[in-house]
């Protein structure tokens, strides 16, 4: 691990002598730096030549102080950028604790993570970008094990050289063809970004990349040029070198210049091996100080993936009315912890994180990107423990813009961090596994548990939340009402739990009108299949998801005690919820404050049920086209995708269309992240935008499975001058409910007799 998880007080014995991080960053640079030397002083004691014709001398046409140089520089370059390295490290190293310790439970899915980050798979999501990124990223690699193998056999005894015949000849061949993938790849880069200049990449290019690619493809070329004079220079001395035909792309290249001296290909050979080593020196000197440094960065931040909370749950924080903390969330660089910091400098700054985001699409002031640099170049701003107090920033920085303390709000606005829906995108599609969303829902706590500064129509909620226990502010006493004509039980909250489920309607499915139809269609649904749930009605009080998603932790846990206190006291084990803000709260949040419960989706119950046979859908039939809306907090913080799908595509005579950004990469509907009580006044509502694209398929009916999504949608296509007869937006379960009685309706007609709907009779 490269961190622990605690800090050690400064008169700590055990503290002051464990190895810090960046105490291990300064002695790998220092022992590569000491081996690089070495390597090059003991050839010149042992004098060790192999006999064999087919084998490349080290430094073959180049003079003595060529090598002295080399092995100077080098070494001294190796030191300096692990020191540079530490300085960052330190940086890191300011944050607050964070659980990331590799154990025996973790160490199998931390490998995992680090082999799907290296070997790009999360890179080749996007095929064309993984593509051309892979081909610089392993040519690399093969490249400086093609060098690293030359150095190691001309270290050898004559007895154990191994770099010859065939050997060498496969060598060549692999060199060549790792220099043509590595330069084709970066000539590859140079294109997209200054010449098809995608959005993501044109609205972030700095001269800082030209830099890189400048220096990247003068590492291929000169590479190439080198090897072309070499092997002409041989040819001229007269040096059978046929093997070298095994060089596929310098043999020829050497056969163009054939023709001139042995003085003029020397003059030239040397001039491009100085070239190359030119080029590897800056490559050196950019590394630490640029963004090259997610070479190092982001591999170690793709292993420290796996945490211990799961995917959809917001950090833990104490007891707010017994807590001796002074300040919650984020302001300061040192509320992050050391493992939000290393983000910070993981980043590769490709902008597929602003590509998906919902509210930086529909021109609000979010640009997810931009938390991570503009955090980034306060936490470099403000590194008392390097030269000049700081260090390089995460990119290019334009001159005019100053940081005078080390307060994220120094670089962030308020209106960027309250555009967030909190969708997961940033975060799903990040090829790095940067944590974007905790740091915007820390930065949420501060400002509204510190500042209370927060949106004015979100005061109305949270007083609604405190006062009414429900964010719509109606009346507790009529949550129950909508199972008024059905065969619903209302528990008393002092009562033994004596059902197998408890039905979590939720406030939404509790108060508003389109809602409360979700909710009769479920309890018919289940009473079809003979399920065996009851209701809370007046006792259920608001799980607090929109509370804590807008940083208002004290309000959050003023309605989560009462309701894991009212549970665990009843002695509820199993839950059923239709909002997925309810569900990843009750199951991901909850435990963090003693209620632990085995919580299941409608969509995942219904999916089951009709799997089992326990809900028969044999006569479930609806002619139309329909298409499903992927819930975020369903999908992308749960990762339930298939279960609604699947209830949907259960049903005869539909056919299922998706919408182009579906899945992993769905849309918002622009309601999570409590901006369902928040106004859109700048830019394309986000619901518009989705609801277009929902109409766009052709769809008569859209499926949701979240009560935020039903709304949003609903707005989004009536706004868009549809009538419901045209596009029927709704819930699963009513489309489920509707085909079911449509195919029933339809059998009645044709006389054909009826199963009985209930299970079991």
């Amino acid at each position: 691990m490269l961190m622990d998880t605690t800090q050690a007080t400064p008169d700590s014995t055990t503290g002051s002598r464990r190895i810090k991080p960046y105490q291990i960053s300064i002695a790998f640079g220092v022992g590569i730096g000491l081996f690089t030397m070495v390597s090059g002083i003991i050839p010149q004691i042992t004098g060790w030549e192999g006999d064999s014709k087919i084998h490349r001398k080290v430094f073959e046409g180049l003079p003595g102080y060529f090598k002295l140089a080399f092995y100077t520089i080098i070494p001294m370059l190796l030191i300096w950028g692990s020191l540079r390295f530490a300085h960052r490290i330190r940086n890191w190293e300011r944050g607050a604790p964070d659980k990331r310790k590799t154990t025996r439970k973790n160490a199998k899915q931390r490998l995992a993570d680090y082999r799907a980050g290296v070997y790009m798979r999360t890179l080749l999501r996007d095929s064309a970008a993984g593509l051309m990124h892979s081909m610089m990223y392993f040519g690399f690699l093969i490249l400086l094990g093609v060098t690293t193998v030359l150095e190691i056999d001309h270290q050898m005894p004559p007895a154990l050289k191994f770099l010859h015949g065939d050997v060498y000849r496969g060598y060549a061949a692999v060199g060549d063809f790792a220099g043509l993938m590595f330069t084709g790849g970066v000539l590859w880069a140079i294109v997209r970004r200054y010449v098809q200049r995608p959005y993501r990449i044109r609205i972030k290019s700095k001269p800082e990349h030209a830099i890189i690619l400048g220096v990247l493809l003068a590492l291929g070329v000169s590479g190439f040029g080198a090897e072309m004079f070499r092997i002409a220079q041989g040819q001229a001395a007269g040096v059978n070198l046929d093997h070298e035909k095994w060089s596929f792309v310098g043999y020829p290249l050497a056969q163009l210049v054939n023709g001139a001296s042995p003085d003029v290909l020397t003059t030239w050979h040397q001039a491009w091996w100085l070239t190359h080593v030119a080029s590897f020196i800056v490559f050196l000197i950019i590394l630490p100080v640029t963004m090259l440094r997610h070479i190092f960065t982001s591999p170690l931040n793709m292993y420290l993936k796996d945490r211990e909370r799961p995917k959809g749950a917001m950090k833990a924080m104490p007891n707010l009315t017994e807590t001796s903390l002074e300040t919650f969330g984020a302001h300061v660089v040192e509320d992050f912890t050391w493992k939000q910091l290393l983000d910070l400098d993981a980043c590769t700054m490709c902008g597929r994180c602003t590509s998906v985001c919902p509210a930086h699409a529909t021109g609000k002031p979010l640009d997810p990107r931009e938390i991570v640099l503009k955090s980034g170049e306060v936490m470099a701003a403000t590194a008392a423990h390097a030269p000049g107090g700081k260090v390089s920033p995460p990119i290019g920085v334009d001159s005019e813009i100053t940081i005078s303390a080390n307060s994220l709000f120094e670089r962030i606005t308020t209106e960027e961090i309250w555009a967030c829906t909190s969708c997961k995108a940033c975060d799903e599609i990040c090829p790095v596994n940067i944590e974007i969303l905790d740091k915007i829902l820390d930065m949420r706590r501060y400002l509204a548990l510190m500042e209370s500064d927060f949106p004015a129509e979100l005061g109305n909620a949270y007083r609604a939340m405190e006062n009414q226990g429900n964010p719509w502010g109606m009346n507790q006493g009529e949550r129950g009402d909508w199972a008024k004509d059905l065969d619903v039980q209302v528990l008393d909250p002092g009562a033994a739990f004596n059902h197998e489920y408890l039905y979590w309607v939720g406030c939404a499915g509790s108060f508003d009108d389109k809602n409360k139809k979700v909710t009769q269609s479920m309890a018919k649904l289940l009473k079809r299949a003979g399920v065996d749930v009851a209701i809370l009605g007046p006792s259920e009080m608001c799980t607090g998801d929109s509370a804590r998603r807008s940083g208002n932790e004290y309000l959050f846990q003023m309605l989560a005690m009462p309701n894991i206190e009212m549970l665990n006291g009843m002695g509820v084990r199993k839950i059923i919820t239709q909002c997925p803000h309810c569900f990843n709260t009750l199951a991901n949040e909850y435990p963090q404050l003693g209620g632990m419960y085995e919580v299941i989706h409608h969509s995942q119950l219904l999916e089951h049920l009709i799997d089992s046979g326990k809900l028969d859908v044999s006569n479930a039939t609806l002619e139309e086209r329909i298409t499903y809306h992927d819930s975020c907090y369903l999908g992308r913080h749960n990762d339930v995708y298939l279960a609604p799908r699947n209830v949907v595509s259960s049903i005869k005579g539909v056919e299922v269309v998706e919408m182009p950004r579906n899945g992993t990469q769905g849309m918002c509907c622009g309601a999570g992240g409590a901006r369902m009580w928040m106004e859109e006044t700048i830019g394309t509502k986000v619901n518009d935008e989705r609801a277009a694209e929902a109409i766009s398929t052709g769809a008569s009916r859209v499926a949701t499975a979240c009560p935020f999504c039903y709304i949003m949608l609903d707005d989004g296509v009536k706004g868009a001058g549809k009538e419901e007869h045209e596009v029927k937006v709704a819930d699963i379960a009513i489309h489920l409910l509707d085909a079911l009685e449509n195919g029933e309706r339809l059998l009645a007609e044709r006389g054909a007799p009826l199963g009985v709907p209930v299970a079991g009779q």
